[in-house]
């Protein structure tokens, strides 16, 4: 499959008719048609069924829809990285980031070291930590800023020195909010939210003991944000860390750690043996600079 043709593959799967994709393309409609025939034939498989209003892709069209934005993704930043190498330091730096407050330390650390490299630019994502090293193994990304636990082994990092409390966001109308700190008992009987990936469920379980096991978890998130609404409307208590509470309106919610104390520890991680181009490198010098001197 050349790029090419891949981005008229997308293109017609974003405008959903041959004719105004071709007029985006700025090519013939013909040409594109049989650009698109021929890279069926490439696959032997239909990626478009062909109504009379709109182009709509089959379930192959999809995969392919979503494989050819990560190759192109790619190969754009390869691109990049290729033609900046030779000149000034400019160029972008991606960073998937989870929810922690060790997120504050970007803002800071950019600006810091774009005063000293003008050139450079930076994409921020914020995800899930599964996700964040899923598009790190695939090139995607240059850095990730993660929470423990996780297999970190596999990667380079830079430990932040900034740790994590774990604990209950509810209701600052809830009883459990009067209290300086929550235990596994506190918790029975409650309905509770929980993170989904099982690292952290194994962390809880591990410090809270055989309390954990007979909580009542009504629901399972990926990301805080939805699942703060369960705590803010005083229907589930989430467990989740200091640093997301920073993000909900103050005085509706209230966060209280566990008892006895859990900590998680922040890392910001690389692919091992992955010949770095020169911004990130940097930028890594950068972050270890800023977590020396604070």
């Amino acid at each position: 499959m050349e790029l090419r043709v891949l981005r008229y593959f997308l293109t017609l799967a974003r405008e959903e008719s041959v004719s105004r994709a071709a007029e985006a393309l700025y090519i013939t409609q013909p040409t594109l048609s049989r650009q698109l025939a021929e890279l069926e034939e490439e696959l032997g498989t239909k990626l478009f069924e062909r109504g009379k209003r709109r182009i709509v892709l089959t379930e192959e069209g999809m995969l392919l829809r979503r494989r050819a934005e990560e190759i192109l993704e790619l190969s754009d930043k390869t691109e990049r990285e290729l033609r900046n190498r030779n000149e000034n330091l400019s160029g972008v730096v991606s960073i998937g980031a989870a929810e922690t407050r060790a997120a504050a330390l970007l803002p800071q650390a950019i600006a810091s070291f774009r005063n000293k490299y003008p050139g450079v630019t930076f994409e921020i994502e914020s995800d899930t930590a599964d996700r964040v090293k899923e598009r790190l193994e695939r090139g995607l990304l240059d850095l990730g800023l993660l929470v423990e636990p996780g297999d970190i082994d596999k990667y380079e990092f830079l430990r932040l020195n900034i740790e994590e409390r774990c604990g209950i966001l509810m209701s600052a109308s809830s009883p459990l909010a009067k209290k300086e700190s929550v235990s596994a008992e506190d918790l029975q009987g409650l309905p509770i939210v929980m993170n989904r990936r099982k690292e952290v469920r194994s962390l809880y379980r591990a410090a809270l003991g055989e309390g954990f096991d007979r909580l009542n978890v009504i629901a399972t998130f990926n990301l805080i944000n939805n699942a703060a609404l369960f705590a803010e409307q005083n229907v589930g208590y989430v467990f989740t860390i200091e640093g997301t509470v920073g993000y909900f309106p103050s005085g509706r919610l209230s966060f209280r750690p566990f008892e006895p104390p859990i900590s998680q520890s922040t890392f910001l991680i690389w692919k091992k043996h992955r010949a770095a181009n020169r911004c990130v490198s940097k930028f890594i010098e950068e972050i270890s600079m800023l977590i020396k001197h604070s």
